[in-house]
């Protein structure tokens, strides 16, 4: 036996009837709970479970077994103690000698003299060992309190004992302040849940800083199962409220006395700047008002020197994405939903009725959501505080892109505006304002939809989940790390990880933004915001309205190139191939659409795109040019392909797909020397549900599929726990890569997930099914609970998604059924997601760009030897120069054959040489991969001490991200 870390229960065999016997009426004498009866068979098997207090998580599950088999048993004296045994803490020593003596148990008191240290060794009727002590310094104490336990009162999750209690446990509360957004709850679930596995006692605020201030009911301890369920549901659980006595000094006084004599010394705070900001204040005045609390006797000597710091650790939840130092906020991308969702309904009737639609968005100073909104959706017009019009100008530009839209042939007109936009005098622009200059100057049928608080409700998205669990774990570590004099940290999310900084530094940069606005310093305003925004705002206006002069390229350097389809539809592909077209028309190229994969390019089905060809794409899914798997070489004549390059004088190709698409750039770039057709730029856009192309964080589709895997597990979650106990076993897909199958699973609150990285083991399925029972037996008896174990298709051909099923329906003893639901391709469908769109506007930009610049020196150099001139002669500049009517070769170097792949938060174009070395060809995946650190957060938040490295050791055998 050991600790009960990583364990659901413990099993004990026995060989004879009697010592069976004995050692189930010891254990039942000690407290421990028969709980299942004997089964009718060869085997008796009893179910002993002792439930802990709330002093400390623990629990531990005997399952006794009456066995024929032979037993090995290792004799020993009672002094001398094993290095495995089970240890428990007790309160009173003297009231266990009791019970053991009236069992005639025998027993060694090895108490200190001074009986300030209890602890006392026991041999059970096995001749296993026990040690029962109030020593805090084992790393794995079961509370115990020698009476039978007959109800669990706030008990955790079984089998998971802290991970690292010391003489004093951490106690820190979470609260949440300022305007709700969905992704809150989420991040209190994991920040209660991971403090418990670190040893903290964890505190909730109810009701923001209201709560801290009036105290008593407001702050509670919180346990394993307080925060249940809490992952799929929108706002916050806990409460927010406006606190005017938090901002006055004697309500600070109150919440300081609140928090010491609860023990707390420690305090997350999830909300916006202006919550942070009074948490900070707090901070630094903590030290006087300890010391007023103290010279009023509100407080003792001991409680002043103990609770002498206050630690605070700040993260955001705000659907404004207007802070600094991060990228994204939590409850953002959940917004976003919210208004795209609203923005394409509200589209097919404007497409219906030929209206125009002013759709005014929250936002504040902040234009984020706003602006994102009209990238997603494909908005005409966009209105944003950063970048304000001239006062006057603006009811031109809007006549202009709505008359020059509808000429094309669109029936719909869509302009978003940010609730804080304004004009270059800070003159505010009004919803009402634009449509009486589109009905009055354009005649339009114009309706103003203001979306309001609807933005902040819902759901929460895969993307808020994730991102709030894995900054809660950061919390969670800043509060464990942090020192008196370290600043307030402040979590954020830079380059796709979460980061630590001070916490008013962030404040004060935000703040510099609004100053920056009403100080009419705009391009101030967007330097202020992060790259991305800045570089987003640059390719809305590159790609939303057509005929932009100033984006046409010299005519010697404009392309014709070809846009194909490569692999199993993703949702992005689409949006991607949109951005293309247009801004590929704004800088004077030709792009010419390959219907259904590289097999169109064979029978000569090319299409040249125009701007109203794509118009409506950004929410399309699948694939609308049509796509299959063929690749070059393999399954498509790499001769014929050559030729018919060359019969279409396509001077570049923009690939979009899968490991496929990546598979026919290899091919394509090592079949130059013998083709000089092929020796053109070739780029790859990654668009894949399994995420599993070389060269970049995120493949296009991959944040839709997870946001259909989430919603599924949800209603599959919410049908278990409707009809009885049971789990589900969800096949996801993703190929060879376990990344849907470990994020969804963080989003989901999945058990465990079994990927292809770490292979299926029986005994690994048996530790989850005792893990499993454990659970079952932990819950209330006349409650129902479902719950759910993500599997990838690949991650075993012996331990099939039914098998799995089948042995934990086998296994479980009547205490939980077991289903199966196989997603399948519902996965791959669906409109895209936002963060799709975004990252499809995003990659199509670039692709253009790529081929724009590997295709640079050649042209320039034609262009030199027919016409004498340069690149700015500004001859050059004028259409007098034909486009070759044949290709040329532009380029033959390895990096004109690459992934326009996401890195961070930035995007990087990886060479075909580059890619070979990271990719693990037989697994169809790269070598590394950046979510996998993530792994164990699934356990862990689960019930399961996965997190040491050790517990890693045993459980992840993957030894290609070791």
């Amino acid at each position: 036996m050991g600790g009960s870390e990583g364990f659901s229960h413990i099993v004990y065999h026995v060989d004879e009837r009697n010592v069976y016997e004995q050692t189930r009426q010891f254990y039942e004498a000690l407290g421990f709970k028969h709980v299942l009866k004997e089964r009718e068979d060869s085997d008796v098997v009893s179910w002993l479970v002792f439930e802990t207090s709330d002093t400390f998580s623990g629990n531990v599950t005997i399952h006794l077994m009456l066995s024929t088999e032979n037993v090995c048993r290792n004799h020993k004296p009672l002094d001398q103690l094993a290095d495995a045994c089970l240890v428990f803490r007790i309160e009173n020593a003297d009231l266990l000698k009791a019970v053991l003596d009236q069992q005639q148990v025998k027993y060694k008191d090895r108490s200190s003299k001074d009986g300030k240290l209890a602890e006392i060794h026991v041999v059970d009727p096995m001749e296993n060992r026990l040690i029962f002590t109030n020593r805090p310094a084992y790393p794995n104490l079961i509370d115990f309190t020698p009476t039978p336990i007959t109800q669990v009162s706030g008990a955790p999750a079984p089998g998971h004992a802290p991970l690292d209690v010391g003489l004093t446990p951490k106690s820190f509360a979470i609260l949440t302040s300022g305007g709700d957004c969905s992704g809150m709850n989420p991040a209190v679930r994991a920040a209660v849940r991971y403090g418990i596995a670190k040893g903290c006692n964890v505190y909730g605020i109810y009701e923001g800083y209201q709560g801290l201030v009036d105290g008593g009911k407001y702050i509670r301890k919180m346990d394993w199962k307080s925060v249940r369920g809490w992952l799929s549901v929108g706002g916050t659980s806990i409460g927010t409220a406006r606190c005017m006595a938090f901002k006055t000094r004697e309500g600070r006084l109150s919440a300081a006395e609140n928090l010491v004599k609860h023990g707390i010394d420690s305090l997350i705070v999830c909300g916006g700047d202006g919550s942070l900001t009074g948490a900070d204040v707090f901070r630094s005045e903590w030290g006087s008002l300890i010391a007023e609390l103290l010279s009023t006797d509100r407080i003792t000597d001991q409680q002043a020197k103990t609770f002498s710091h206050l630690t605070i650790v700040g993260m955001v939840g705000s659907i404004d994405n207007d802070m600094a130092s991060t990228d994204i906020t939590i409850g953002a991308a959940s917004c976003l939903h919210r208004v795209c969702e609203m923005v394409d309904s509200i589209g097919t009737t404007a497409s219906s009725h030929s209206r125009a639609f002013v759709i005014e968005v929250m936002g504040r100073d902040c234009g984020w959501v706003a602006m994102m909104a009209a990238i997603a959706t494909g908005a005409d017009f966009v209105f944003i505080p950063e970048q304000p019009l001239a006062a006057g100008e603006w009811q031109e530009a809007i006549c202009d892109v709505a008359h020059r839209h509808r000429e094309m042939g669109k029936r719909k007109t869509v302009i978003i505006v940010a609730e804080g936009a304004l004009d270059s005098s800070l003159n505010p622009v009004k919803s009402e304002d634009i449509k009486n200059i589109l009905t009055e100057r354009l005649g339009l049928d114009t309706r103003v939809t203001i979306l309001g608080h609807i933005q902040r409700g819902g759901t929460p998205c895969a993307f808020d989940r994730i991102l709030a669990t894995t900054q809660s774990v950061a919390a969670v570590e800043a509060v464990l790390q942090s020192t008196p004099d370290m600043p307030s940290p402040f979590i954020g999310y830079v380059n796709n990880k979460v980061t630590s900084g001070p916490l008013m530094d962030a404040v004060a940069l935000t703040h510099q933004v609004a100053d920056a606005i009403h100080k009419k310093e705009f391009d101030r305003a967007m330097q202020l915001r992060d790259p991305q925004f800045r570089q987003d705002f640059t390719i809305y206006n590159a790609t939303s309205v057509k005929g932009n002069d100033s984006l046409l390229l010299p005519s010697h350097r404009r392309l014709r190139f070809g846009i194909v389809h490569v692999g199993a539809p993703a949702a992005g592909m689409n949006a991607a191939t949109r951005t293309v077209v247009r801004y590929a028309l704004n800088r004077g190229h030709v792009p010419v659409a390959i219907s259904n994969g590289f097999d169109g390019l064979l029978k000569g089905a090319l299409e040249e795109m125009t701007w109203i060809d794509v118009d409506g794409w950004s929410n399309l899914g699948g694939s609308h040019l049509g796509t299959n798997r063929h690749v070059p070489g393999k399954h498509i004549d790499m001769g014929m392909l050559a030729y018919q390059m060359q019969r279409y004088e396509l001077q570049g190709l923009v690939i979009v797909g899968g490991f496929e698409a990546y598979s026919s750039l290899l091919a394509l770039s090592q079949a130059r020397d013998k083709y000089p057709s092929l020796r053109v730029p070739l780029c790859v856009i990654p668009a894949t549900i399994s995420n599993n192309v070389p060269g970049t964080d995120y493949s296009l589709g991959c944040d839709t599929s997870l946001n259909m895997i989430v919603n599924a597990c949800d209603a599959i979650t919410q049908s278990a726990r409707s009809s009885r106990r049971r789990v589900f076993v969800v096949e996801v897909q993703g190929g060879r890569s376990g990344f849907l199958a470990v994020q969804a699973g963080l989003a989901s609150g999945a058990n465990t997930v079994y990927i292809p990285e770490e292979g299926v083991t029986l005994d690994r399925i048996q530790s989850d099914v005792h893990h499993l029972m454990a659970l079952y037996l932990d819950d209330d008896a006349d409650r129902s609970e479902g719950r759910i174990v993500l599997r990838n298709e690949t991650a075993s051909d012996t331990y099939t998604t039914d098998v799995i099923s089948n042995i934990f329906k086998e296994e479980g003893h009547a205490l939980f059924d077991s289903r199966t639901a196989v997603l399948g391709h519902v996965q791959q469908g669906g409109a895209p997601s936002p963060l799709d769109r975004i990252r499809a506007n995003t990659l199509g930009f670039r692709a253009v760009q790529f081929l724009e610049k590997q295709s640079k020196d050649a042209l320039n150099q034609f262009a030199a030897k027919h016409n004498n001139a340069t690149d700015d002669d500004p001859v050059l500049h004028t259409s007098s120069i034909p486009v070759p009517n044949r290709p040329i070769e532009l380029c033959t170097a390895p990096s004109s054959a690459a992934i326009v792949g996401f890195s961070g938060s930035g995007v990087r174009c990886i060479s075909v040489d580059e890619l070979i070395r990271i990719t693990d060809v037989k697994n169809r995946k790269p070598k590394s991969a950046w979510w996998y650190v993530q792994r164990p957060f699934v356990d862990l938040l689960a019930g399961r001490g996965l997190f040491t490295p050790e517990a890693q050791a045993l459980h992840c055998k993957d030894t290609t991200h070791s």
